[in-house]
């Protein structure tokens, strides 16, 4: 009866993740009372140029998450090839810089369950019901982006269509959302080019640093 079970519990398929999609416990992250976590599906978060000058790449658009939620690791993965499919394809592999903004560290759980004849019999119920981990997810909140894409400004039809073919990957609402900012910095287009060309910024790599002396 035991290796039954055993054979049983491996066989089953994947839970859908609508049963996962709200946050109704507190976060539970990998640690050492918590193993056994099966790795995260999404390794790469940042693709493209991603070593291209602050200055090369202007525009910037946001894909930002508009309900409350948790997003699994699968799920970033698929809008992650989506959008870099998309915008390979149209922009150039050297033309973009996308990057994930929300990494899976809660770690989903499911009560392994048999569905065989006699299952009755060799299974306990609810009793123990405490569950093995199963996956990852990232928990995120209305209002934050989950992923950005950075380009020049001739790329910015291409760049809005990518980020909306990757938008399906998700369920419930999401916004793109065009930045003010330019590239990934934190500074307003028009105050960004005064503070580069009198000597406030200088750039260092995808960013800028402030220079204070």
């Amino acid at each position: 009866f035991q290796s039954l079970l055993q054979n049983k519990s491996f066989k089953m398929g994947r839970r859908p993740f609508r049963c996962y999609r709200y946050q109704k416990n507190k976060p539970y992250i990998k640690s050492r009372y918590c193993r056994g976590v099966p790795e995260s599906k999404i390794k790469i978060y940042d693709v493209g140029a991603k070593k291209a000058p602050v200055d090369l790449f202007p525009f910037v658009a946001h894909l930002v998450c508009d309900e409350k939620q948790q997003i699994s690791s699968e799920a970033l993965e698929a809008c992650r090839i989506a959008v870099n499919k998309h915008l390979t394809n149209t922009v150039g592999k050297d033309g973009y810089h996308i990057r994930v903004r929300v990494h899976p560290y809660h770690v989903i759980r499911a009560n392994k369950m048999l569905s065989c004849a006699g299952a009755d019999r060799l299974s306990s119920g609810m009793r123990h019901s405490y569950g093995k981990p199963i996956g990852v997810a990232a928990r995120v909140d209305i209002g934050q982006p989950l992923l950005s894409v950075r380009a020049k400004d001739a790329s910015e039809p291409h760049v809005i269509e990518a980020i909306r073919r990757g938008k399906f990957k998700f369920a419930g609402r999401q916004k793109i959302l065009k930045s003010l900012k330019w590239g990934f910095t934190c500074y307003p287009r028009s105050e960004y080019v005064r503070m580069r060309k009198c000597g406030e910024l200088s750039a260092d790599g995808n960013i800028v640093k402030v220079n204070t002396r």
